[in-house]
């Protein structure tokens, strides 16, 4: 009866080990899944908005014929950025040149006051914010699971587990929003003595 004890000490010694290893190499698939789902989201997302610019640009050339430059640079952005599957990084330097091309537009938008009480315009605007506001809460998640990601793959001891089995640290994805706000329209009609 005195091996029984001596076997327990033995299996307790292996396997608890083997049982943290495979919680540490779940635990990094886990957070790896968690990435992939949070980075299908950011696209989804950025296609909604690649699917709103050329409205949004057909709208303001009716009203801005002369500012063609503009437009065209936004159009070749846009599909820069359709066309652009590489990493978060990569695709977020062609986000970035994307969203100044539109606040440029949206600039180019407060010389034309037709065009900004347009509610066709309006309402494509409005859908542009809230386009940005969901792009940013999908960039939130996205980068939240890649900090958490990278804390395990960095943290001692489960680091051992990340460089044994080759996980990879993952990019964040950095875009800041072309829009934050629909603006206020103010109709000539409308004055703030006669109120």
């Amino acid at each position: 009866m005195s091996a029984l004890p001596l076997l327990i000490t033995v299996l307790a010694v292996i396997l608890v080990p083997l049982l943290w290893v495979v919680v540490q190499y779940n635990s990094l698939v886990s957070l790896r899944n968690y990435i992939s789902e949070s980075w299908s989201n950011v696209d989804t997302e950025l296609k909604r908005r690649y699917e709103l610019i050329p409205n949004l640009v057909a709208t303001v050339k009716g009203y801005a014929t002369h500012e063609r430059e503009v437009l065209e640079q936004v159009v070749e952005l846009r599909n820069r950025c359709v066309a652009n599957n590489g990493s978060p990084g990569a695709q977020a330097q062609d986000e970035n040149l994307l969203v100044d091309a539109l606040k440029h537009l949206l600039v180019v938008v407060e010389n034309y006051p037709q065009l900004k009480a347009d509610q066709h315009f309006l309402k494509l605007q409005h859908e542009l914010v809230n386009t940005e506001n969901r792009i940013q809460a999908a960039r939130r998640f996205y980068n939240g699971n890649v900090r958490d990601y990278r804390n395990k793959c960095e943290s001692f001891p489960s680091n051992i587990i990340a460089g044994m089995f080759g996980f990879q640290p993952h990019e964040f994805f950095s875009v800041s929003p072309s829009v934050q706000e629909v603006p206020d329209v103010e109709f000539p009609a409308v004055s703030s003595q006669s109120q």
